[in-house]
C-alpha cells in the first residue's frame, strides 16, 4: 500500500513544485535548473560510485564484511536514478542520498532493523567462502574456485584428458 501511495504522491509533489518554481522564475530558468541538476548529479554519482567500488574491492581483498560498501553503492545507484528523473523533489532526495552522513545514518538505521548473527570469510588464494548467518536460519552460502584453462583436468576431475572443443571466444585463451 505504501508503494502505491509513493507512486501517487511523488508525481503530484513534482507537478506542484514545477508549477510553483516555474511561476516564480519562468519556464527557461526552471528547465535549466533541471538540466544542470541532472549533469551535476551524474558527475557526483560517478565520483562517489568509484569511491564505493574502491571500498568494496578493499573489503574483498581484506576478507572483511562488504555489506556497508554494498549498501553505499546501492544508495548511490538509487540517488543517480532519482537525479536523472526530472523534478525538484526527486533531485532533493537524490542529492541527500549522495551525502555520506545521510547514507551512513540510513545504514545505521537499517542495521538496527536487520539482525545478523555472524559473518565468516575464509580464503586460500584460489577459493573463497563467505557465510552470513541470520536470525531466520535462511543462510546463503557461496563458493568459487579459479579454474586454469590450461589444466589437463576435465569437469569430472579426470586428469590427462584434453577438451574436445575449441574455446568459445568469451573467455581468455
Amino acid at each position: 500500500m505504501w508503494l502505491f501511495l509513493a507512486f501517487l504522491a511523488v508525481p503530484l509533489i513534482e507537478i506542484a513544485l514545477f508549477i510553483q518554481v516555474g511561476g516564480a522564475i519562468g519556464l527557461f530558468p526552471t528547465l535549466a535548473i533541471v538540466i544542470v541538476t541532472a549533469i551535476l548529479g551524474t558527475y557526483l554519482v560517478r565520483a562517489q560510485g568509484f569511491a564505493a567500488l574502491a571500498g568494496l574491492r578493499q573489503s574483498f581483498s581484506q576478507l572483511s564484511d562488504p555489506s556497508e560498501h554494498l549498501a553505499h553503492g546501492a544508495m548511490i545507484l538509487f540517488a543517480g536514478a532519482l537525479l536523472l528523473t526530472p523534478g525538484f523533489f526527486t533531485d532533493a532526495v537524490g542529492f541527500a542520498l549522495l551525502t555520506p552522513p545521510i547514507r551512513l545514518a540510513l545504514i545505521n538505521y537499517t542495521k538496527t532493523r536487520v539482525k545478523v548473527q555472524g559473518f565468516q570469510s575464509m580464503g586460500d588464494g584460489n577459493s573463497m567462502h563467505f557465510r552470513a548467518q541470520s536470525a531466520k536460519d535462511d543462510v546463503v552460502d557461496g563458493d568459487y574456485v579459479d579454474i586454469d584453462v590450461d589444466m589437463d583436468v576435465d569437469i569430472e576431475g579426470e586428469s590427462g584428458k584434453k577438451p574436445t572443443h575449441r574455446p568459445s571466444g568469451w573467455t581468455k585463451h
